[in-house]
């Protein structure tokens, strides 16, 4: 018996035309798709209408489909000889589960690939004009999540502050907007008050709204402007001088169309 293959796909933060070629290429040879919540219709409509199409949602503060119901099912498709393509939002290996998803499909003797996809946090600061490095301003970035694998807050934000102030690194924060209180106290124990950040909803798609504040204000301009996930914070000197370079505005909140759910 010929066994299939699964292939982990970037889909990006959204917009079709930041999608690989390799990314198109495989969505379009796809015999099963097992698609992300944040994918939008526009990348899954590169399916072809013999693939099917199965939604497996994983959002922080929603219901999920369990993680180890996915890896069975990426398992048993591909031993059935399909070409299974796991179509993830942003790069299946920042924040995507794709490392243990690769472990798993080659533990189960998957011939298993793996197409890089634009991660969020870099969509994010395009859409503010923000490199995420500068000679002036940053020497490096940090990307974090704000959600880790047990519950609460496992990340040393004390310690992420003082290492980002002292040697001046942008922080990108993913999945950080629902603990954004206890966020903020934490960095402004290594972080001056004034520190500017922006945060950005929905990058790259037509609902993306954006907001630019200082690190004392986060938590109030968040829920002042109503911004909520997926959503990326960008913390540092980049987000002042590249937002200023612009000419964006303080604010730029957009009326916000409702969020297909995927069945």
């Amino acid at each position: 018996m010929n066994h299939g293959k699964v292939t982990l796909v970037g889909a990006g933060p959204g917009d079709p035309e930041l999608l690989t070629l390799k990314a198109v290429r495989a969505i379009q040879s796809a015999t099963v798709l097992l698609v992300d919540d944040l994918v939008s219709d526009e990348v899954v409509a590169l399916a072809t209408p013999q693939a099917r199409i199965v939604y497996v949602g994983k959002r922080g503060g929603c219901k999920s489909t369990p993680q180890a119901f996915i890896l069975k099912l990426m398992v048993a498709s591909a031993l059935e000889g399909h070409h299974v393509v796991r179509l993830k939002g942003g790069d299946p290996f920042i924040f995507g589960r794709g490392g243990e998803e690769l472990e798993h499909l080659r533990a189960a003797g998957i011939d298993t690939a793996v197409v890089n996809g634009i991660t969020s946090g870099l969509a994010a600061a395009n859409a503010l004009g923000v490199p995420l490095t500068h000679r002036d301003h940053a020497q490096g970035v940090i990307l974090v999540t704000g959600h880790g694998k047990q519950a609460g807050l496992s990340t040393d934000w004390r310690a992420l502050a003082a290492t980002a102030h002292s040697a001046r690194l942008t922080l990108v924060i993913y999945m950080g907007v629902t603990g954004v209180q206890q966020l903020q106290s934490e960095l402004l124990t290594g972080l001056p008050p004034g520190t500017p950040v922006a945060v950005v909803q929905d990058a790259s798609l037509p609902t993306q709204r954006f907001v630019k504040t200082s690190l004392d204000q986060l938590a109030a301009s968040v829920s002042r402007e109503k911004i909520t996930s997926p959503a990326i914070i960008v913390v540092g000197e980049v987000t002042r001088a590249a937002a200023q370079s612009a000419g964006l505005p303080d604010i730029a909140v957009d009326v916000v169309v409702p969020r297909r759910r995927h069945r």
